[in-house]
């Protein structure tokens, strides 16, 4: 009996099927999806159609979306463009065909591409936002992946204030060595150094008052300098020549109660100490500079192999600053160091205090050379006070840095 009633359930199949006018070839899905051409704002989608009506239908959204609440598209190639993305993010699309208006396939697998940062601006815009140095919100400080951080061994005091500092470079670029100083550095390379406190060292969530980025860029083979100042709100800076004082109250690490008239400086003051022989000039990063370890890493080698810096030997070989806080190192190392960072920019030939001065302050110059011991009295009397137009450093600062006159004092009480 099974097996009658299955014959004649094969027999009435075979019946239905071949009389039946209304079958409907399956419509198959497409296949062979790619993403190419991903840019800051754009994609190219990429699939196979193997149907013979190659319409199809595309929904995208961010990642995460639902299906039915995305963009629709349509299109009857084999590839469409995508544009008006948000760059960094990261995005989600299904593709289906739609053999006719009663036939569609079944939805492609889910895809995924991530749109890459804004292209950094190589000028000087109204807004800092406009350079696209950061991503997010302007205000949390997150580089973009375009630029890449550096930190020195051995900072240059601006009282007590915290210092982010980044290069971008042109697409295909790279710093080239030339030395333990400053590298090649392209036409088009920026750089830029953003000053904020912590408001609370002892407790980092209170958060942090930024108040300026100055940025350089390099063009003709010449270096030009500008500086933006932070709004109240930490949502943006503006582009500024003019300078200003900015009143940040603040908990250092040890607890005290901190306060400072933070002086933002004009155009004309950034160029008496970034310059040498009327050429402008960064100060801080050289090799030597940055030839140190961050978390076990050498930081110079880093830039190596993500291809940041060329034709330079292993960093081992590369003369390296030492930090002047180092205690293990000698009284006067550690002073050299501290005159190199903080002094030797004026105080070398060529510098803003070239003609005033006899000191040369480099740390590469030799000790009988620079005139310390000469002038070792002068020096005591320049850093220990602060006294605007007489105190040491001239500008950058507006209190002692009891820490690095400490040291400076007992290097030269044993000379």
């Amino acid at each position: 009996m099974k097996r009658l009633l299955l014959t004649a359930f094969i027999l009435i199949s075979f019946v239905s099927c071949v009389n039946d006018d209304d079958t409907i070839a399956l419509c198959e899905t497409p296949s062979e999806i790619s993403t190419t051409n991903v840019t800051n704002n754009s994609a190219t989608l990429n699939w196979t159609n193997t149907n013979d009506v190659k319409d199809v239908t595309i929904e995208y959204g961010v990642s995460g979306f639902q299906i039915g609440t995305g963009t629709l598209v349509t299109a009857s190639g084999g590839s469409i463009i995508i544009n008006n993305l948000l760059p960094e993010t990261t995005y989600q699309y299904y593709i289906l065909a739609n053999c006719s208006v009663d036939n569609v396939s079944m939805l492609s697998v889910v895809n995924e591409f991530n749109t890459s940062a804004d292209p950094v601006v190589f000028q000087f815009l109204p807004l800092l936002s406009q350079l696209n140095l950061f991503s997010g919100d302007l205000g949390d400080l997150n580089i973009s992946p375009r630029t890449f951080k550096y930190d020195l061994n051995t900072i240059l005091f601006t009282d007590y204030a915290h210092k982010l500092r980044v290069i971008a470079l042109p697409d295909g670029a790279a710093l080239e060595y030339t030395g333990d100083g400053f590298p090649v550095f392209p036409n088009g390379t920026l750089i830029a150094k953003t000053f904020f406190y912590n408001l609370d060292e002892t407790d980092l969530s209170v958060g942090k008052k930024i108040l300026e980025t100055r940025v350089l860029i390099r063009e003709n083979d010449a270096w030009i300098i500008g500086n933006y100042k932070w709004n109240d709100t930490q949502t943006d800076a503006n582009f500024t020549e003019d300078g200003s004082v900015v009143k940040v109250n603040w908990v250092n690490p040890n607890g005290g109660n901190m306060t400072v008239d933070y002086q933002i400086p004009a155009k004309n003051d950034c160029t008496k100490c970034h310059s040498n022989a009327g050429n402008i000039t960064p100060i801080g990063p050289k090799l030597r500079t940055m030839n140190f370890e961050i978390d076990g890493v050498n930081q110079l080698q880093k830039f190596i192999d993500a291809g940041q810096l060329t034709n330079s030997p292993s960093p081992s070989t590369i003369g390296a600053l030492p930090n002047w806080e180092n205690t293990s190192l000698t009284l006067e190392v550690r002073s050299r160091a501290y005159f190199d960072i903080n002094c030797a920019h004026c105080h070398s030939p060529g510098g803003f205090c070239d003609q005033q001065s006899t000191l040369d302050l480099r740390f590469e110059t030799a000790f009988d050379d620079t005139n310390i011991f000469m002038r070792r009295f002068s020096i005591s009397a320049r850093i220990n006070t602060y006294n605007p137009g007489t105190s040491m450093p001239l500008i950058g600062t507006t209190m002692v840095h009891t820490e690095g006159v400490d040291l400076l004092q007992a290097f030269l009480d044993t000379l």
